[in-house]
């Protein structure tokens, strides 16, 4: 009796093993990659099963890949700053184009959500701000529709006053600015100047720097420790607004129009 059911119980075993498909690498186990430069990253995820999928970044110079594993019905989150990986997270597979379920981090609402929307969602679980997509179906669609008048740029139509969609907006607006950061926000016939690499520079280099580029200070003023200088350029009639603290460029943005910039 007893050896019929050790039999019994070792065939189950060896079912369950041929049944259960080798589980993929979980971000958890993800964790050596973390510091490499993002194409040692991309080589490493590929020799373990993982192909890419999609990237976005924003604003602040984080860019977010998501790579899916196949085989494994898993989907992982890559966050690259400056070249290289800070950080990786395990994400939903949604996230990777997929709806055969959330992971355990997600809840099942999620799901839903992709459904009522024709399983069209565009945003990724890190344009949310805790990195997780709403775990309500409604308040999901509302982000998806914010975040998609944002990105292209629509008019802010939040008709049912929707906190989700207005974060949603913001955060389509914001990754359209990033993938814009080469654009000066000017048109016509003549090259913009570059002024975006003078970020972070010192004050009186920053100053020359932008004169030998075209620029003159047309007018300047201060707040507190802040400064503004108003720089124009008359070929490409750019305005820009220079904000200096603790004596560097702390920002330089085009403004369009100024009653000190000519028209």
């Amino acid at each position: 009796m007893h050896t019929k059911l050790a039999r019994i119980l070792a065939g189950t075993a060896t079912l369950a093993l041929i049944a259960t498909p080798a589980m993929a690498d979980k971000a958890s186990q993800l964790v050596d990659i973390n510091g490499s430069h993002g194409r040692d990253a991309e080589s490493a995820l590929q020799s373990r099963g993982f192909a890419h999928v999609s990237t976005n970044k924003n604003s602040m110079g984080y860019v977010y890949s998501y790579w899916w594993d196949e085989r494994d019905d898993d989907c992982v989150q890559v966050e690259v700053y400056d070249g290289r990986v800070t950080t990786i997270n395990d994400a939903t597979d949604q996230d990777c184009g997929h709806h055969k379920g959330a992971n355990a981090g997600t809840a099942v609402g999620v799901v839903a959500g992709a459904a009522i929307l024709g399983a069209l969602l565009s945003h990724k679980s890190n344009h949310h701000d805790n990195n997780m997509h709403n775990s309500d179906a409604q308040a999901e669609a509302q982000y998806e529709r914010g975040y998609t008048d944002g990105l292209h740029n629509a008019a802010y139509h939040n008709y049912d006053r929707s906190d989700a969609y207005s974060s949603g907006y913001t955060a389509g607006v914001d990754e359209r600015n990033a993938k814009l950061d080469h654009h000066q926000g000017h048109g016509g016939y003549h090259q913009s100047a570059q002024i975006k690499d003078l970020k972070g520079a010192r004050a009186a280099g920053g100053m020359s720097e932008l004169e030998r580029r075209g620029f003159r200070q047309v007018d300047n003023f201060t707040s507190g420790d802040t400064r503004y200088s108003i720089q124009w350029r008359e070929e490409s009639r750019q305005c820009v607004q220079v904000t200096i603290a603790d004596g560097k460029f702390y920002d330089l943005q085009g403004i369009g129009n100024h009653p000190k910039c000519p028209r």
